[in-house]
């Protein structure tokens, strides 16, 4: 495999988020990062969670890791990373985003294929922090119909397999640190369907604390066409903020 050349960035241009409400309008393109994974999140997102709730040397795990992302940015950060995900074509764009060498990146990258809903692989109480970004039951399905794969569920059995997910979490995170959870919502028949409450509570039901509930903002969601047409004639409004949810154990 060909070693990536990284895009130069500086770190001084970054600034931590303050307050509850984030905004990245540029969703951020340094090192490996991109948007060509459908769904991927800005890497600001798990930058600052990784630099506000970890510490360098601490083994994070991220158990959707999609697109590498999460993966990349604790690598950039001295961080080491588990990166668990169920599709082998998301394990090996992963293996290709983290395949760089950049001082002083020193964190290591174990990548594994398995389902965040059983991870015996990961012994109880050996996470420092948990940085994810699950799929939204069946809004974008990241596979073609791979056993397991959560995005192929309709919203009630997503959020009942979600009780797993959870509960492993929980598991294998240590006492007093950190789970982050990026989760969106849907509608249903024109009405709101509120999933990411649904799971809030889901990882409350399992023994967590919310922490932090912050309130992204989604870019490039003006109505055109299609949806401006049908916002109107049908009374809707386009969903343009996803929630981030800090738990603590």
């Amino acid at each position: 495999m060909a070693e990536n050349k990284i895009k130069k960035w500086k770190p001084e241009d970054f600034e931590l988020e303050m307050t509850t409400h984030w905004s990245f309008p540029k969703r951020g393109d340094w090192a490996t990062h991109d948007a060509k994974w459908r769904g991927n999140w800005s890497p600001y997102i798990p930058r600052n969670i990784i630099l506000r709730y970890s510490q360098e040397g601490d083994l994070i795990l991220d158990q959707f890791a999609g697109g590498g992302t999460t993966l990349v940015e604790a690598k950039l950060l001295n961080r080491d990373i588990i990166g668990v995900d169920i599709n082998d074509i998301a394990l090996e764009r992963c293996r290709e985003k983290t395949d760089f060498e950049y001082e002083p990146a020193k964190g290591k990258v174990y990548i594994k294929k398995g389902d965040a809903r059983n991870l015996d692989f990961v012994p109880d109480e050996s996470i420092d922090l948990i940085c994810t970004h699950p799929p939204y039951a069946d809004i974008i399905k990241y596979s073609d119909g791979i056993d397991g794969d959560l995005s192929q569920l309709k919203v009630r059995d997503f959020l009942e397999e979600m009780k797993k997910v959870a509960a492993e979490s929980y598991r294998v995170l240590k006492a007093d640190k950190f789970c982050a959870v990026l989760m969106g919502d849907t509608r249903q028949k024109g009405c709101m369907i509120p999933m990411s409450f649904e799971v809030m509570r889901i990882f409350e039901e399992s023994g967590f604390k919310l922490k932090e509930l912050i309130i992204k903002e989604q870019h490039n969601c003006r109505a055109t066409g299609y949806w401006k047409t049908n916002s109107v004639k049908y009374n809707f409004l386009l969903i343009a903020h996803e929630y981030l949810f800090v738990f603590r154990k």
